[in-house]
């Protein structure tokens, strides 16, 4: 059936409008599997909505080789494959080529599916109702893949659940599911993304904060802070106070403390978006400026990693143990016990490792965006013992060459980490979300409070 609207605020949104129309499904022993990553976050409302459990099918859409966002196909678990003859044959895509395009994507496949999972096997859906969840279908690869995989896992019955599809869609999937629901069929249609307001890259750490709360496993079980903060902050450090905004959501499990590059501050755009998105990941965030106003002109202490870096460590130490004299605007205990990390930019990375190399075991993980870590100079570099990520720009050559020879010297755990498309600033569309998902990431996988899984 055509319906015709004005689209969604964000996936969340979208979710619930399609929870709407699956309200008949409710206590019919349904399980709601998601696609990963965007697919999530609607799935999650269904799920919620009908008291389902929720799953993962991960899928992996193959893209042409010159035109990624073009699908010709899409791989699945279980080895499934789905191809879409029309398009290769228009795009002139060899076999040759589709085999190196499907092994980088099985690669990344089966790296998600483990990152997903972990241990946990698949839900038993044998012999019972499975809805399929997507943000949305443009060419209907991926979904074709999905249906077939919950169908060779058993599934009784298949139902394909998405906010928004092109009209002809029926057409296309009939023939893979039993049902097919859909809230928006616009025409024209030429891309998902044109109906959803807010249609930013879901992350990694997104995908796991929200299965783990379907699980029972998020912010209510785990007793931690009760209640989100979020405050301006004046921290003493080397005889100065330096203005810092603290973000600390609901049971954080983490805190990462940003150190700036020159002439940025704690209401740096790019930072700030970084951190917004750490913060829905469960971390908590600090951005602070390690120079005051009256210093910052002051370009010889813009590039002093030696004195960015002590104030660094300073603020650090403070955050870990709280003096009781520390002002009120600090509750005590809000943070302690908190693992650290550290994120810095341009001269920050430098200041960011001075500061790892310093407190040693005090500090989990460092990831460094467009940095310049050969400042804190091979000596220190040899001393640092944080897993640290570093994030380069691809058109940003001799940046990229620097953090290379900087990584060489490290002795801890290290990854080099290039972005396609991107310069110095991260300006390029979609760039910087992709530092935030690699950031993410990588502190998730590393800011882990003793004990934890």
């Amino acid at each position: 059936m055509h319906v015709t609207g004005t689209g969604f605020t964000d996936r969340t949104d979208a979710g619930r409008r399609l929870a709407a129309r699956l309200d008949h499904l409710r206590g019919a022993d349904a399980v709601v599997v998601a696609l990963p990553r965007g697919g999530v976050p609607v799935a999650a409302e269904v799920a919620a909505a009908l008291g389902a459990p929720l799953d993962i099918c991960v899928i992996r859409k193959l893209g042409v080789p010159y035109q990624p966002e073009l699908g010709m196909g899409a791989i699945g678990e279980d080895g499934v494959r789905v191809l879409n003859d029309h398009v290769m044959r228009l795009a002139g895509v060899t076999a040759d080529q589709l085999a190196r395009v499907e092994e980088q994507e099985r690669a990344e496949l089966d790296r998600r599916a483990r990152r997903y999972r972990g241990d946990r096997p698949p839900a038993d859906l044998r012999g019972r109702t499975v809805l399929v969840v997507d943000d949305g279908i443009a060419t209907g690869s991926t979904a074709q893949a999905a249906c077939r995989i919950v169908r060779a896992r058993g599934a009784a019955r298949v139902v394909l659940a998405v906010p928004v599809a092109p009209p002809d869609w029926t057409d296309r999937l009939a023939e893979v599911a039993d049902e097919l629901v859909c809230v928006l069929t616009p025409s024209p249609f030429y891309a998902i993304g044109e109906f959803y307001s807010d249609f930013s890259q879901t992350g990694d750490d997104e995908v796991l904060r929200i299965l783990a709360e379907a699980r029972g496993e998020g912010p209510a079980g785990r007793g931690l802070v009760a209640a989100p903060v979020d405050r301006e902050l004046a921290l003493p450090a080397d005889g100065v106070r330096l203005a810092g905004l603290l973000t600390v959501p609901a049971d954080a499990r983490g805190l990462v403390v940003f150190a700036h590059g020159s002439g940025s501050s704690r209401h740096s755009p790019r930072n700030r978006h970084v951190a917004t998105r750490l913060n829905r990941s469960g971390l908590a965030t600090l951005l602070f400026d390690l120079l005051t106003e009256a210093e910052e002109p002051d370009r010889r202490k813009v590039f002093d990693v030696e004195l960015l870096g002590a104030r660094l460590t300073a603020v650090a130490e403070l955050l870990a143990d709280p003096p009781p004299d520390l002002p009120p605007d600090l509750p005590q205990g809000l943070l302690q016990g908190l693992p650290l990390g550290l994120f810095g930019a341009s001269t920050g990375a430098a200041a960011a490792l001075w500061a790892a190399a310093r407190l040693g075991d005090g500090v989990a993980a460092v990831v460094s965006r467009g940095g310049r870590p050969d400042l804190a100079g091979a000596e220190l570099l040899a001393e640092v013992t944080a897993p640290t990520l570093l994030i380069v720009g691809a058109r940003d050559g001799t940046v990229v060459d620097l953090n290379r020879q900087a990584r060489s010297r490290l002795r801890c755990e290290s990854e080099l980490a290039v972005v396609p498309h991107a310069g110095h600033l991260f300006e390029e569309p979609g760039t910087l979300d992709r530092v935030a998902e690699l950031a993410g990431d990588w502190f998730l996988s590393h800011l882990r409070r003793p004990g934890s899984p």
